[in-house]
């Protein structure tokens, strides 16, 4: 894992210094690992709360497993009990991770609007292997994994179709720069270390939360700022449109107008970049080879590292919207 982080590090130094490259490595930006010694901030006792909710919870709450904070009760159905608490011991509650209604954030999966054949599929993959990770040091698939072979196909449908008639909510701001702040991880994300630092951001994407304290509180409502370099969403949206091997792979084709999703292809638009990165990744490497990787193979198969940041940076620029049918 150390050897990783540091490898990871050293790529985060090259690139943001020049133009060296380290495209046979996984993108440390895009995959931040906790270092070993990571603590989350300690526990003063204090009830906590975020904005415009008039719910409190403790720190030990909103960091129980088997517990999904729900601060915006109107903002969402009732949650099924998978979603709420889970089961204990295996299956965590699929609120706790994705949040209440669903926005997921830069260390996982966003789920609101995606199809209940489309979710079902995921954990059957997470369940029989077929979909793993490029960092296997990286704690939100494995244990999206281990949730995936307890759960049982009543609850995975339950959860399914719960996120499934929710609405994704534009969450995620692109900001175009050259220079970024500097940043930490914090739980397997990174977050803005806020002390007025600033570096070059390279063929980087930094994503962070506005409110870093929100974020761990587990507020659906939490905003992203991703920062990428200048020029790149452009980039993104014509490579978009011309496809990476030609019209055919064009992003449109399957992931339908606005890329908001077709049938039981998933919606991209506003999604976390550094989550879209992720999987072209892990899609090109071979770490995902479930449902869907034989349309995406031949895709990826020729993006470069900065193609799928700038299809990324263009994907995330988009408003989110519910898939064509």
């Amino acid at each position: 894992m150390l050897k990783f982080v540091l490898l990871g590090v050293l790529c985060a130094l090259l690139i943001a210094g020049g133009p060296a490259r380290c495209e046979d490595r996984p993108p440390a930006w895009a995959y931040p690992v906790n270092p070993p010694d990571f603590k989350p901030p300690p526990d003063d006792g204090k009830p906590r709360q975020v904005p415009d909710s008039s719910a409190s919870y403790t720190v030990p709450q909103t960091r129980d497993r088997f517990l999904a904070p729900d601060w915006h009760p109107g903002d969402h159905l009732q949650m099924p009990e998978i979603v709420a608490r889970g089961r204990k011991p295996d299956v965590f509650a699929c609120g706790f991770c994705h949040r209440a209604d669903g926005p997921g954030g830069p260390e996982n999966a966003g789920l609101a609007g995606l199809s209940v054949a489309y979710i079902r599929q995921q954990m059957a993959d997470f369940k029989n292997g077929l979909r793993k990770t490029s960092v296997p040091e990286r704690g939100p698939p494995q244990l999206m994994i281990a949730l995936a072979k307890a759960a049982s196909n009543e609850e995975v449908q339950a959860s399914a179709e719960y996120f499934a008639a929710l609405k994704p909510s534009p969450l995620i701001k692109v900001v175009e720069t050259s220079t970024v702040p500097k940043t930490y991880v914090a739980g397997w994300f990174l977050a803005d270390a806020n002390n007025g630092e600033r570096e070059l951001i390279g063929n980087r994407i930094i994503e962070v939360p506005e409110d870093v304290v929100q974020f761990e509180n587990r507020d659906a409502r939490s905003r992203f700022i991703a920062y990428v370099p200048v020029g790149s969403i452009k980039q993104g949206q014509d490579l978009a449109a011309s496809g990476s091997t030609g019209p055919a792979t064009q992003c449109i084709v399957c992931h339908g107008p606005g890329l908001n999703g077709l049938a039981d292809v998933p919606g991209i638009a506003g999604r976390s970049p550094s989550y879209i990165v992720r999987q072209l990744y892990d899609f090109k490497h071979g770490a995902r080879t479930g449902s869907g990787s034989e349309l995406m193979k031949p895709v990826v198969e020729t993006l470069t590292l900065d193609n799928m940041l700038a299809l990324a940076a263009y994907a995330a620029s988009l408003p989110p919207g519910t898939a064509s049918k």
